[in-house]
């Protein structure tokens, strides 16, 4: 949500950033309209419950036909009054359901333009040439079948399209990284965290993410009423909903590790085979709640942290910086790291990195104290440091011509020191 007194003082910069982000500019001039018409029935509304108190104080007082009169005029303003609130509270909802439809403002620093208008900000390692090393790669799931870690058939058997079965070496290599990103990310000052995966409408709505996407989220109906989680940045911005901070020793930073859902809505036809785009996942978050000012430097570290990971599991990625048009609701900037993947030659997305500035926290009504006794909202910002989908970029760049996978170095002795994964038969 936006700063209303922002929006009146600044509407061609809040146009501005509805333009680049393709959204409707003329939401603007309807809010501060709505904005007006609220504050005018408000006031309305407490001028006449201010003379209705007037009026009854004057009726405790009185006597005799002055009291009679008195009373019959405190009906007719009782009748007023609830008018008046009546309109006040449809001016307010009026008002507040448009608010609500603004996504956040973006950085000026964003680039315009939808998805294929990214930005890259930097390229690390180089893909590996198979042609000259004699072989041509096999693709993430042949790899995983080769080595009895991926289950497609029997997922799809139990769960339907788009789940799967990760068993055996795979399944401890996933273990392995994401316990590896909750280390790394302890060793930074952040606190591990297991997150409830189901959460109420009012959280999911906080965060942003029942928007033009909200067709991609599981939603358990009644008797419950609750959402799945797609990412444990849910959980983690709605922890500390309707508190007030202490942020005088710094930000406060959360690792949350969660498993997580997606429907993929509108994904048919797309990345159909293995695990790139699935329905249940699990994922390494990292949350920050921080001061304003301090905002864009933590999502600078938030972006170096990715870049430790993806430098410990030793495949070729770059960093894009997302355009306007392609940024979530609630990011103001976004970065993603894409990991090259050999088979598709071409990069894709393996993490990424949200600025939300203020926009969650007032949404979901956190705050921080200030030296003056007054209260403003914090910062949150959120970045991804390993998933499930990481293991497509690593099987498929550290595979030997016999199908066998090689371990990272960094993740061996997560492993029990196994160095190569080796091809196994098995019953598929």
């Amino acid at each position: 949500m936006l700063d209303i007194q922002f929006i009146r003082e600044h509407p061609d910069v809040v146009k501005e950033s509805q333009r680049k982000r393709g959204e409707s500019v003329e939401l603007v001039d309807e809010v501060l309209k709505a904005d007006d018409q609220r504050r005018s029935a408000l006031q309305a509304y407490e001028t006449s419950r201010a003379e209705q108190k007037s009026l009854g104080r004057q009726v405790a007082s009185a006597s005799g036909d002055s009291k009679a009169e008195l009373i019959a005029g405190t009906k007719k303003l009782a009748e007023q009054v609830g008018r008046n609130k009546t309109a006040a509270d449809e001016a307010t909802a009026k008002y507040t359901n448009l608010l609500w439809r603004f996504s956040n403002l973006v950085e000026p620093e964003a680039p315009e333009g939808g998805e294929d208008d990214y930005v890259v900000v930097k390229q690390v390692g180089t893909p590996r040439n198979f042609k000259s090393e004699g072989f041509d790669p096999k693709n993430h799931l042949d790899l995983g079948v080769g080595v009895a870690g991926i289950d497609m058939r029997r997922g799809v058997k139990i769960s339907g399209s788009r789940f799967y079965f990760l068993r055996g070496d795979v399944a401890r290599m996933e273990i392995a990284m994401l316990t590896m990103a909750v280390d790394q990310a302890q060793e930074h000052g952040f606190i591990p965290t297991i997150t409830p995966t189901l959460v109420r409408p009012e959280v999911m709505a906080g965060t942003g993410f029942l928007n033009s996407h909200a067709d991609e989220i599981y939603r358990l109906r009644e008797p419950d009423d609750q959402y799945l989680v797609g990412t444990s940045e849910v959980a983690l911005a709605g922890m500390h909903e309707g508190e007030i901070l202490d942020l005088s020793d710094g930000p406060l930073r959360y690792c949350g590790w969660s498993s997580c859902y997606r429907r993929e809505a509108g994904a048919a036809g797309k990345d159909t085979m293995g695990i790139i785009r699935v329905h249940q996942f699990n994922k390494v978050e990292m949350f920050v709640y921080c001061k304003q000012e301090d905002s864009r430097e933590q999502h600078q570290q938030l972006l170096a942290m990715e870049q430790e990971m993806l430098e410990k599991v030793d495949v070729p990625y770059r960093i894009i910086d997302t355009a306007a048009g392609d940024l979530g609701s609630s990011a103001a900037r976004k970065f993603d790291c894409e990991a090259w993947v050999p088979t598709q030659n071409r990069y894709r997305e393996l993490t990424s990195t949200s600025n939300c500035t203020e926009y969650q926290a007032r949404r979901l009504n956190e705050r921080e104290r200030l030296e003056d006794g007054s209260t403003r909202s914090v910062s949150t910002l959120n970045g991804t440091l390993a998933t499930t989908r990481w293991l497509v970029a690593i099987l498929e760049n550290h595979q030997n011509a016999d199908g066998s996978i090689v371990v990272p170095e960094a993740m061996r002795s997560y492993m029990g020191g196994k160095e190569v994964l080796e091809p196994t038969k098995w019953e598929v």
